[in-house]
């Protein structure tokens, strides 16, 4: 997914539920802060966005828009309707967002997390797809493993669980030669 068709699903998004704000939190929010990011970090062809202020109209992106749907086949990349407990995040997280605002998007707003909120909800999530994408930011030089460390005492996880995010971040620092 690139920039411009973020900055499409948003408008999409606003046309569709008749709201102002969205919130971008799966891998495409790094088009927020990157807006012309290595091909590794735009593979997806799906935005997780949920309406800022009425997250229960997720529900209406994702068959709209979702995957599958019209939208989707006509131009190859789609919205995914998620909530905000899709993303486990640091404290302070809205402060460090991003805003994906222009033209483009009607002038309507995306939120995108900051990179280093993203690297930790993906770490959190620890799927495949998650690890590689962290180490990916990690070997590109868009999330410091400090900047990581520094944030976990923040996340809403039990000391056991913040622990081994730790380890498993300086495990991943090391395998890509920047720890």
């Amino acid at each position: 997914m690139t920039r411009e068709e973020l900055e499409h699903i948003i408008r999409a998004c606003a046309d569709l539920t008749g709201q102002y704000e969205f919130m971008i939190v799966g891998s495409q929010s790094i088009l927020g802060a990157i807006p012309n990011p290595e091909a590794v970090f735009t593979m997806s062809a799906e935005a997780d966005i949920y309406p800022l202020m009425a997250p229960e109209l997720a529900e209406k992106i994702e068959g709209a828009i979702g995957e599958g749907s019209q939208f989707h086949a006509t131009h190859g990349y789609y919205a995914q309707g998620v909530g905000p407990e899709t993303a486990v995040l640091p404290a302070g997280w809205m402060q460090r967002v991003h805003r994906v605002q222009s033209e483009a998007t009607n002038l309507r707003v995306g939120f995108c997390l900051d990179v280093v909120d993203l690297f930790l909800s993906k770490a959190v999530a620890a799927r495949d797809k998650d690890r590689e994408f962290c180490m990916a930011l990690l070997q590109h030089g868009h999330v410091t493993t400090l900047q990581a460390l520094d944030l976990i005492e923040t996340m809403p996880l039990d000391d056991r669980e913040q622990r081994k995010l730790r380890a498993t971040i300086r495990r991943w620092a090391k395998v890509v030669g920047v720890a």
